[in-house]
């Protein structure tokens, strides 16, 4: 295994991160435009759609029209969208070269990263939120929550999904993020607890007083000594959980107490596919939001599969979303006999509280899927930007290179959709979609990074699992640096987007890459303790 330095590597930050924290929590408390949107991004220094590539489809045409979040509407990225990936890729760089805009592409990650824990793996991380997104400071403390999995239990890094548990993670507000390191905690819930054996991502909301709300899922293995082991393979069942509990701050740190855990949805076959209709299926990542244009709601999306027998379903029109007439278009009798395009049948679920202790939930159809381009939209987030004086609403989720259906290519990354409400005509961001990858040759075949390629660029796994915060930075974890193994935040970026269109923020931190775990907060609560 990979030996890392005991202190973070210093990129020279030391002198000014100080500074780019500051700077960002400036322009964070500054420009929020309404009470209720996200703390917006910068603007891209372009803005304008990339124009149409000759050779390739046309992307479908998206209104971004709002619809009420109840509407039986749901939108699709479709093929043709999908396609302008390999449309804006390069087909003329070395192999193993990166041939994605640098729009699009994440700054490399140096292979000599910090751990960020020499006892846990980390991996899937989020903040302490309010309901519209604010990342909170609670008295002088940030707080973060991540997967956690044990580094000296004898299993590997690739078996940690099945002893994930939720970690959480403090230090204080006025920390230099480039020295500074987190400190651990601990398991968020005691043992034997939860709902389920195996905890998975979801996201934490700081509610009245010091009460706290953590939406998970709740997963159950069967056969997790077995899967350590190198074998099993009985499918886990999983949930959508949350806990009520309590948050404690001092001048020593900050714990919690007193969880108590509600099953609040599984899948109901018919909207979202259910274990007996998949064993594969998808039902995770739950994150609940306000949304100002129906205030008292609180609403949930999250990961799910478009119901139905695995196999049953068959591509549509509107799944391929070719424009009449197109000279590149698939015929989607051809795509539904040749490719086995239908077994991808991603979607990202909506559901809405009844209560106001959010105990109890039902589903409303899906916001978008993405049937017969991909399988997974991992870890949705509803971003809402105030644009010109009218709230955007952006989709953001991450997908696998290895989950895209026959006929499509794109990297592990950050996927951006743009509409006017939460249920939308979602336009991809882009055109594509494709908003923030690792360096990736899309002209080779897909991989994974427990088995990478030796030809593919040695970043194609650099970092995944991204979470989009106030101003468009963006936090992931580190999984594959050119074949060393990760387990720890990676450094942050930047993006800056608007009206759909995105870019990468080279200008900040140094050269595009910011601290290893930057997460900074935006919002006090509580007063700032003993740190001032």
């Amino acid at each position: 295994m990979h030996e890392h330095p005991n202190t973070p590597r210093k990129l020279r930050w030391r002198s000014v991160a100080a500074a780019l924290a500051a700077a960002v929590a400036a322009s964070v408390f500054l420009s929020v435009p309404s009470a209720q949107a996200n703390a917006p991004s910068d603007p891209p220094s372009g803005g304008q759609m990339p124009a149409p590539t000759p050779g390739f489809p046309l992307p479908t045409k998206h209104t971004q029209q709002p619809f009420d979040p109840a509407a039986a509407f749901t939108s699709k990225w479709t093929r043709a969208d999908a396609k302008q990936i390999m449309a804006q890729s390069s087909t003329t760089v070395s192999p193993g070269q990166n041939s994605m805009n640098p729009n699009v592409t994440m700054p490399e990650i140096p292979e000599d990263f910090p751990a960020m824990n020499d006892d846990v793996w980390v991996w899937d991380t989020w903040s302490l939120t309010d309901e519209n997104a604010n990342q909170i400071s609670y008295k002088g403390w940030d707080v973060i929550f991540s997967l956690v999995a044990d580094r000296h239990a004898g299993y590997g890094f690739d078996q940690r999904h099945w002893n994930a548990r939720i970690g959480y993670f403090f230090r204080k507000t006025n920390a230099d993020p480039a020295k500074d390191k987190w400190n651990y905690g601990g398991h968020l819930f005691l043992d034997n607890t939860s709902i389920g054996n195996t905890e998975w991502s979801g996201s934490t909301r700081l509610m009245q007083g010091n009460h706290v709300n953590v939406f998970y899922t709740a997963t159950t293995f069967y056969d997790v000594a077995e899967r350590n082991a190198g074998g099993g393979g009985i499918a886990p069942d999983a949930v959508i959980a949350k806990a009520l509990g309590n948050i404690h701050a001092d001048k020593n740190g900050v714990s919690f107490d007193g969880f108590e855990h509600t099953k609040l949805l599984a899948p109901d076959g018919v909207m979202y596919q259910n274990k007996a209709q998949n064993p594969g299926f998808a039902f995770r990542d739950p994150y609940t939001f306000e949304d100002p244009a129906h205030p008292g709601k609180t609403f949930m999306v999250f990961e799910g599969n478009t119901g139905g027998k695995r196999g049953d379903y068959k591509c549509t029109d509107e799944d391929l979303g070719y424009q009449p007439g197109d000279p590149h278009a698939e015929s989607t009798n051809t795509v539904n006999a040749t490719t086995g395009s239908w077994f991808q049948t991603a979607n990202v679920g909506l559901a809405v509280a009844d209560n106001k202790d959010l105990t109890k939930w039902h589903f409303l159809p899906p916001i978008l899927s993405a049937n017969c381009v991909n399988d997974q939209t991992e870890r949705p987030q509803i971003f809402i930007q105030n644009e010109g004086g009218k709230n955007k609403y952006y989709l953001f989720t991450i997908s696998h290179q290895f989950t895209y259906a026959d006929g499509m290519r794109g990297p592990d990354g950050v996927y951006g959709f743009v509409g006017d409400g939460v249920r939308s005509d979602y336009q991809p961001m882009n055109n594509s979609g494709l908003t923030l990858a690792s360096p990736t040759d899309l002209n080779m075949p897909a991989n994974a990074p427990e088995g990478p390629d030796p030809r593919q660029n040695g970043r194609q796994f650099q970092a995944y699992s991204h979470y989009v915060q106030p101003g468009g930075l963006v936090q992931s974890f580190i999984d594959n640096v050119n074949g060393v193994r990760g387990g720890s935040l990676s450094p942050t970026v930047k993006i800056n987007f608007r009206n759909g269109v995105s870019a990468v923020d080279r200008t900040f931190g140094q050269n595009g890459l910011g601290p290893f775990g930057y997460l900074p907060t935006n919002v006090n609560v509580g007063g700032t303790g003993l740190y001032k």
